[in-house]
């Protein structure tokens, strides 16, 4: 029997970028389920960042603090497996090195009991809330690859808006634990523009999605970043 190969697939791809922009060769795919095991890989043993798994926005404190490590990974494992894209993940050379958290806003409980983070209005919209890069690949542009991936990805589901909740030190740097939510910089290098901010370090960045005129749409030139069909 031939094994299947787990090599992405080029009909999947939802957007490529080349050298010189983040010096390596990425592409971004939606997570389903036959890619969990690159997850996996790319989490590791501690699923990211102590035993999260994706699931700190998901869940109240009390029951995320439960189920730290397997029980959130098989919480995480059984949302992919239905059939829900919860996220992007990027590979570099086939190998997966990146990942970004979003989906519509009220998916995110924490985000509906968040103080500084409650709604800017009441406009639907799509949240970016985590990013998980793999050290050999940090400080490279992969967190800004994800972010237009991330946009491009919500763009096809349907999405007007997509925001995110970075964070900006006020001094120096931050240690790479603490800006799992990204940084306001490499929002701002992607396009997003800071709306509103309850906290001197937390703004709140949105993007408005352009509805691209058909006509207009033939008429554009192929891009750097092309997108498989």
């Amino acid at each position: 029997m031939k094994e299947k190969s787990n090599k992405p697939k080029r009909s999947e791809i939802l957007s490529v970028s080349e050298p010189p922009a983040s010096k390596v060769n990425l592409k971004v795919y939606p997570l389903t389920p036959d890619r969990w095991r690159d997850l996996e890989a790319l989490f590791g043993e501690r699923g990211a960042c102590g035993g999260c798994w994706c699931m700190w926005w998901r869940l109240k404190r009390s029951q995320f603090n439960q189920q730290k490590g397997e029980k959130n990974k098989r919480a995480f494992k059984k949302i992919v497996a239905a059939g829900e894209i919860p996220g992007i993940i990027a590979y570099a050379d086939g190998q997966p090195v990146g990942w970004c958290a979003l989906a519509p806003r009220e998916t995110y409980l924490v985000l509906e009991n968040s103080r500084i983070l409650q709604p800017v209005d009441d406009q639907p919209a799509w949240s970016v809330t985590c990013f998980f890069v793999v050290k050999p690949f940090r400080r490279r542009g992969i967190t800004v690859a994800l972010l237009r991936a991330a946009v491009e990805h919500a763009a096809k589901r349907g999405a007007k808006i997509v925001e995110g909740y970075p964070v900006e030190p006020k001094q120096g740097k931050m240690a790479d634990v603490f800006v799992w939510s990204g940084l306001a910089s490499a929002f701002r290098q992607a396009g997003f523009v800071e709306v509103l901010r309850r906290s001197e370090t937390r703004p709140i960045m949105r993007i408005k999605i352009k509805k691209e005129n058909k006509a207009n749409k033939a008429k554009t030139q192929p891009s750097r970043n092309p997108i498989a069909r």
